[in-house]
């Protein structure tokens, strides 16, 4: 069995194949209306009528490196195994929307997966893709923007391994929040108990950024919109 995560990441290489420059990842998880919505959008160059048709079939692709495209093909089996379906939209010169639909509760639904680390990976490999993330579940959101996080990082690199592991314990700790975490429970991975004061450690990668480090790096946010209608960073 694949994870969700998995399938989010081909989607992702997909993208930058096709020239996106910019690419949005939606979760959105409604347990009360037991549904599981997975969306990628990025400003790609888009499908003619003709590949938006065979997109989803197997043995078709626009590669050259390859002679099939198995990935579209095994998200919407995926799907389908579990009473959802793959939408797929796209325009030439504008971009294409992937959209997947899941039942959430259905015993045959491929978990969610990593997506921390799957975060990281795409950062780490388009550290200047604009990248936005976005993940709800039952009506409270966690947001993510890689252009706001590098605005705040300055000069020091997004893609730099003291980032990036500060970066996959935020994505771990805001995703786990979503679900009812504590915010000082320990981060799994090994990275301590997450608070923003970690970001200490990205500071250290240079001595020009280290009294910077708690109060830039530090101030990237947890952002949770729900039903009580309380933001800003919990605790």
């Amino acid at each position: 069995m694949r994870e969700i995560s998995l399938h989010v990441l081909d989607l992702v290489r997909n993208s930058l194949e096709a020239g996106a420059n910019r690419i949005e990842i939606e979760v959105c998880e409604d347990r009360h209306a037991d549904t599981l919505v997975v969306r990628v959008r990025d400003n790609g160059r888009g499908m003619d009528g003709e590949a938006l048709r065979r997109a989803a079939d197997p043995f078709y692709t626009t590669r050259s490196t390859r002679r099939v495209g198995l990935g579209l093909a095994l998200f919407k089996a995926a799907a389908e195994q579990c009473g959802g379906e793959l939408m797929l939209e796209s325009r030439e010169g504008e971009g294409t929307m992937v959209t997947v639909t899941f039942q959430h509760s259905h015993w045959d639904r491929e978990p969610l997966g990593n997506m921390a680390a799957t975060l990281i990976v795409i950062l780490a490999g388009s550290p200047d893709l604009g990248l936005v993330y976005r993940h709800t579940v039952d009506g409270n959101t966690f947001e993510f923007s890689a252009g706001d996080a590098r605005r705040r990082l300055e000069d020091v690199p997004i893609d730099h391994p003291k980032v990036l592991e500060w970066l996959e314990g935020y994505f771990r700790q805001s995703i786990n929040n979503l679900y009812g975490g504590d915010w000082n429970d320990q981060v799994a991975g090994g990275t301590g108990s997450f608070t923003p004061e970690g970001a200490g450690r990205v500071a250290a990668a240079g001595g020009r950024y280290r009294n910077q480090g708690r109060r830039r790096h530090g101030d990237l946010r947890y952002r949770c919109r729900g039903p009580r209608g309380d933001g800003g960073h919990p605790g």
